[in-house]
């Protein structure tokens, strides 16, 4: 493979520590429209780097109507007031950032969420300097993850072939998309919606095409960028 010139990061659960927030948001909207039994295991299981339009679909299938027209909205607010209390960066991205920019590489985001809700994200997280005209959301292309798509449009417009850009993800999904794609994929257990569960998902991320997977951020910059 071609020596790394680009890192396409997702967001949630990988650059900021938001997944517990994230599935907690959706399983009470869902209880709230006649799925009492969804549970934050169930959500993490299933969508986990999936976009809220596939949530939707999956919704509308199960219960046979479509869902509430404000759905994603009232998930998104509930969302942004735990945001706002409780979201920090990942421990270590910061210096991660900082080494992959001092050595040159593009970086960009790829995330699932919505374009809202992955300005707002940034926002919060301290992130949104860092990625400023570089951060895209799945509400921008045809397909999702597991779909290539929205990992091309971040490499075509960093200027990059795909064989020179790698991905960090923490979804099978997301992996899956990054090895479509043709670029680098590098697995990451460590955001704490995966608090002792990382053996299991490591195995996960591993069959989805993870060329290696990380524990750890300050473990990622050798991942990204090694041979």
């Amino acid at each position: 493979m071609s020596p790394v010139r680009a890192v396409i990061f997702d967001l949630d659960g990988c650059l900021v520590d938001s997944e517990p927030h994230s599935l907690a948001a959706l399983a009470c909207e869902m209880q709230a429209i006649g799925l009492p039994r969804t549970t934050v295991e169930e959500l993490r299981e299933r969508f986990l780097g999936v976009s809220m339009a596939d949530i939707c679909r999956h919704i509308e299938r199960r219960t046979g109507g479509p869902v509430p027209a404000d759905f994603i909205d009232r998930v998104e607010a509930r969302l942004f007031r735990a945001y706002a209390l409780r979201l920090r960066p990942m421990t270590g991205a910061d210096r991660l950032l900082d080494r992959l920019e001092a050595a040159g590489l593009a970086m960009a985001i790829a995330t699932g969420g919505s374009v809202r809700r992955m300005h707002e994200t940034l926002r919060l997280g301290g992130l949104a300097s860092r990625f400023a005209g570089r951060a895209f959301s799945a509400d921008e292309v045809p397909r999702g993850k597991p779909a290539p798509d929205l990992f091309l449009k971040a490499a075509a417009v960093l200027g990059v072939p795909p064989d020179r850009c790698a991905v960090l993800e923490d979804s099978p999904h997301g992996i899956a998309g990054a090895c479509a794609a043709g670029m680098r994929a590098v697995g990451f257990t460590g955001g704490s919606h995966l608090e002792g569960l990382q053996v299991a998902h490591r195995g996960l991320l591993l069959e989805a095409g993870a060329l290696q997977v990380v524990g750890r951020l300050d473990e990622a910059f050798a991942a990204l960028c090694g041979p």
